[in-house]
């Protein structure tokens, strides 16, 4: 494979090591032989099982994917142990990345949210029922005391929209928590 080919793209006839005569093991033997080994592979390079099994997972969904041509290599398993080398050393950096943002930002979090009551648990509950957007202005507008424009903004609609938002909401709750609409 040559450097400046993807590990995605069908390898090239010069630089593919595959016989085109051959005919490719069945993956799924393929996959019972190799999908240990990969995971081991991938906790090695990543040091947590749960990646590991997705890394694992991920880079024979690519084989499995472009199996007419990756079961014809000569070392198949090699290909898909290159997937899974590329991606743990992507999840390396990512994870880098985060630690160095999470470093950067960790003054500026606050306080954690103070414990509800009971009471307040089951009415923040039962908003995260209600469909996304209503959900949304309900928190923006209650919660961050935002006011409507301001909502409206943040939700990227207009305040009007905010308004039937608000409205569909408060009258579901209503109904959840047996309220007159005006004690909303």
């Amino acid at each position: 494979m040559t450097t400046t080919q993807r590990i995605a793209d069908p390898p090239t006839e010069e630089s593919s090591g595959s016989n085109p005569l051959r005919l490719p093991e069945p993956f799924d033997s393929f996959y019972t032989r190799e999908f240990p080994r990969m995971v081991d592979l991938a906790y090695a390079l990543s040091g947590s099982r749960l990646a590991s099994e997705d890394l694992a997972q991920d880079a024979m969904i690519a084989a499995h994917k472009n199996w007419d041509w990756v079961g014809i290599l000569d070392k198949p398993g090699a290909w898909v142990r290159r997937v899974v080398t590329n991606r743990a050393a992507s999840l390396y950096h990512r994870r880098k990345a985060e630690l160095r943002a999470l470093a950067r930002l960790g003054p500026l979090r606050g306080t954690p949210p103070a414990k509800l009551d009971a009471e307040a648990e089951d009415v923040w509950r039962t908003v995260r029922k209600l469909p996304t957007r209503q959900a949304q202005a309900i928190a923006l507008y209650y919660l961050d005391g935002l006011t409507v424009a301001e909502t409206a903004d943040v939700m990227e609609c207009a305040p009007n929209t905010v308004k039937v938002h608000l409205h569909q909401a408060r009258k579901a709750l209503a109904t959840r928590f047996s309220l007159d609409e005006e004690q909303t």
